[in-house]
């Protein structure tokens, strides 16, 4: 399921089966899971910020092609910052538990993501070209993961802030003051994310699994 074609008066039903899913205990798991917060986090974001700023006349905006258009390119557009900051707060939960396979942990973490991506086809409001650049993009920013102490989870929306502001589908003018609204969104809501990863995820399953041990005595050798 291609969670970006899920428009905004689905993100209830998406809301639901975050809160109803099963245990985190294997990479494809842990894909769906990254997969899904990711596209959540945008899209709710850029749709209620939206709804908000139009007011009373969010039912005839969310009508005008014109504006239908530009919330499309916004949400593909971001949505490699979501699976971004997913996977760095992801990372930061799983690496006290990679033990002396940290590195190789790490990269097996940086290709589900980029596989992850891999998942959607070029979206006709990017275009090949875009959408090319957005991976590449991503897969830099993935090499940074793990080159600084773990973060907390509200702070790992930080540097992220900026790009996800400047692709709201409102005009600049309008939203100019409302900065720390948005950050102060993308850090409550990645809370969330951590909140439900850890109560859900099987830790030394989850490590062993990247790390092609399904037999969990790599991890269990690192506690």
């Amino acid at each position: 399921m291609h969670r970006l074609k899920t428009l905004g008066g689905d993100l209830k039903a998406m809301a639901g089966r975050l809160f109803r899913s099963p245990p985190i205990a294997d990479a494809g798991a842990l894909a769906e899971f990254i997969d899904m917060q990711s596209a959540f986090v945008v899209q709710k974001g850029i749709y209620e910020y939206s709804r908000a700023r139009a007011g009373h006349y969010a039912k005839v905006l969310f009508k005008e092609q014109a504006f239908l258009d530009a919330v499309d390119r916004s949400r593909w557009s971001a949505y490699p910052i979501g699976l971004a900051m997913v996977a760095e707060l992801v990372e930061g939960v799983l690496r006290p538990l990679a033990g002396d396979d940290r590195s190789r942990q790490l990269d097996a973490l940086r290709a589900l993501i980029l596989s992850v991506f891999d998942r959607y086809p070029v979206p006709a409001a990017l275009g090949e070209r875009t959408w090319s650049e957005a991976r590449a993009e991503l897969a830099r920013r993935l090499q940074l993961i793990g080159l600084h102490p773990v973060k907390r989870a509200f702070e790992v929306a930080d540097p992220f802030v900026r790009a996800y502001f400047d692709l709201l589908p409102i005009n600049e003018a309008l939203r100019r003051n409302e900065f720390p609204t948005i950050h102060g969104y993308l850090r409550a809501t990645l809370c969330n994310v951590h909140e439900e990863l850890t109560k859900r995820m099987d830790g030394p399953a989850l490590v062993a699994a990247l790390l092609g041990d399904p037999s969990g005595t790599r991890a269990a050798s690192a506690h």
